[in-house]
């Protein structure tokens, strides 16, 4: 089959998806009003509350909720075949990941700005507000710290097929434009257009750069130090001077990668060299659930209402820009994972396929992954006539940017969870932001800097992030699901939704622990084991919640 032949469905679905059943659900269900202050202006502070342009705000929303996600998580499921990999993107980020990522943050902007893991309290109770945010902590604490030591890995010059350290330069010099476009715009009023062409320009020479001047020499725990240290600036300082103009100016580079990445493929119409669905015995586990644990945050993800709850809410200008930001940046985020599962399964040879998926463990590591999408995407943009080399090294810097723009933001994040974790346990010092963010990097450094048998805890615990993310996922949906049912709105398209993401996750979970038990996998069985109790246990008193309010009738407008 031709892999054109399902980009044009995928494009086609998404835009007739975004005109009927996201304007639908913003509409009819959530009721979105341009007319209704949003927390940005009612709690303005030039800190984290910062009205923001809509295109700017898609930039920084779309740039943080990527990451690595829609790019590892696709690279390895096709391992089970390309096609169950293109129908749950296809079908999960339209209905499930979208609705999940717009319902979030509308009811963050009808809530003050606060976190979907804040919102939980006046819906559930402090008991349970105080759950959601520990396994928010840890979740998060665990993702970051993984994706400093993945960094890390990328920018050190080790010889392995992983190894970017051509990557350095255009990283740092796009975390400086940003910083220089964001004194321009907002301090000295200079106009947006200009100042982005400019830095746009300065961008790309940067990439061209790196590839003449590679910086190598520096040990791994060493960026793993400055990582951190970065990500505490990015977290303290205020929102327009770096996070913002950061992930704007990223996302013309992760968009201008997809629309090369895209082009190619129209040029080159390859044919899938990877079968349809893979009955190879690889050692893979069970499809379902863990194709849909695997894709992760290529259709939905729990950790998108972390970032649309936690910073895009305080920036949005009027609530109809949920639309475009929400439920348009899902779908972005669904093209880029469509595009990573052609480029590995139609991009590179099936000889080049069978040896990177010839076994789940060959196919579960950094390099075999990154390879397969580095080497097919590449091939994509050298078909528009841009040297292989260069279309390759351009990839690494894309993606490496996607790492580091999660970074930023999920730090931040964490900021928000400690201090919500302050005031919910009465720890004042946790409320004052350089606190909160030093106490973030401290979680985040013990997950990329402490070992297990040799192993980073990060890297050890990181199967554990994919149920967990998943489960997120869920229970956003079922806080979403409260709102709606306190407001008199229909339920069923974020009630059905959360009820499969909550099928799927428990049933990873439980495998996972049984596979642990009988391997004595010691600390991932504790570990796993007291999330799933955390997490019924917050199920349960969410239950417990809708009943009693089902039987008291509150239903307010």
């Amino acid at each position: 089959m031709n892999s054109l032949l399902v980009a044009l469905i995928t494009i086609v679905a998404y835009l007739l998806a975004y005109r009927f059943y996201a304007r639908f659900i913003g509409d009819r269900i959530l009721s979105l009003d341009p007319a209704r202050r949003t927390p940005a202006h009612e709690r303005e502070d030039g800190v984290d509350f910062v009205p923001t342009r809509p295109i700017i705000l898609f930039g920084h929303h779309f740039a943080s909720i990527a990451g690595l996600g829609p790019i590892l998580g696709p690279a390895i499921a096709v391992i089970w075949g390309w096609l169950p990999a293109a129908l749950w993107i296809l079908f999960g980020s339209i209905f499930i990941g979208g609705v999940h990522d717009l319902s979030a943050l509308a009811v963050s902007l009808r809530n003050g700005g606060r976190s979907i893991g804040d919102v939980t309290r006046s819906l559930v109770g402090r008991r349970a507000h105080l759950l959601f945010l520990v396994i928010i902590f840890f979740t998060l604490s665990l993702c970051m710290g993984t994706f400093v030591r993945i960094i890390a890995q990328l920018f050190t010059e080790s010889g392995a097929s992983y190894s970017h350290p051509e990557s350095v330069i255009p990283v740092a010099a796009l975390i400086l434009l940003a910083v220089i476009v964001g004194l321009l715009v907002y301090r000295f009023r200079a106009r947006l257009a200009p100042a982005t062409i400019v830095a746009l320009i300065a961008m790309f020479a940067s990439i061209w750069l790196g590839i003449r001047v590679p910086v190598g020499g520096i040990a791994e725990s060493t960026w793993v130090w400055i990582l951190i240290a970065y990500a505490f600036a990015a977290s303290v300082l205020p929102v327009w001077l770096l996070l913002q103009p950061r992930d704007y100016l990223n996302a013309y580079q992760l968009v201008v990668g997809m629309v090369l990445m895209y082009a190619g493929l129209f040029i080159a119409r390859p044919e899938f060299t990877a079968p349809a669905l893979n009955a190879a015995d690889t050692g893979a586990p069970p499809i379902f659930p863990f194709l849909f644990i695997t894709v992760a945050c290529g259709a939905i993800s729990g950790f998108h209402s972390l970032v649309a709850t936690g910073t895009t809410a305080k920036q949005i200008d009027r609530e109809t820009h949920a639309l475009p930001i929400g439920y348009g940046g899902m779908l972005a985020e669904g093209l880029l994972a469509m595009v990573v599962v052609i480029a590995c399964t139609a991009g590179i040879s099936r000889e080049a396929w069978s040896g990177h998926y010839a076994s789940w463990s060959a196919a579960a590591g950094l390099g075999p992954k990154m390879e397969a999408f580095v080497v097919g995407a590449g091939a994509f943009v050298s078909r528009i006539g841009i040297p292989v080399g260069i279309a390759e090294s351009f990839i690494v810097v894309m993606a490496v940017g996607f790492a580091m723009t999660t970074l930023d933001s999920g730090t931040r994040l964490l900021r928000y969870n400690l201090e919500e974790l302050g005031e919910g346990l009465g720890i004042a010092f946790l409320r004052n932001r350089f606190a909160a963010s030093f106490a973030a990097v401290v979680g985040v450094g013990y997950f990329s800097l402490m070992t297990v048998d040799g192993r980073p805890v990060g890297l050890a615990l990181w199967e554990l992030f994919g149920t967990t993310n998943q489960m997120l996922g869920a229970l956003g949906l079922l806080a979403v699901s409260l709102v709606l049912f306190r407001r008199g709105k229909p339920i069923r398209y974020t009630a059905v939704p959360m009820a499969a993401m909550m099928v799927i996750a428990m049933a990873a979970m439980i495998i996972k622990l049984r596979q642990n038990l009988a391997s004595r996998s010691w600390p991932l069985l504790i570990v796993g084991g007291m999330l799933l109790a955390l997490i019924l246990w917050l199920i349960v008193e969410s239950v417990v919640a809708f009943l009693r309010s089902r039987e008291a009738g509150k239903r307010t407008p």
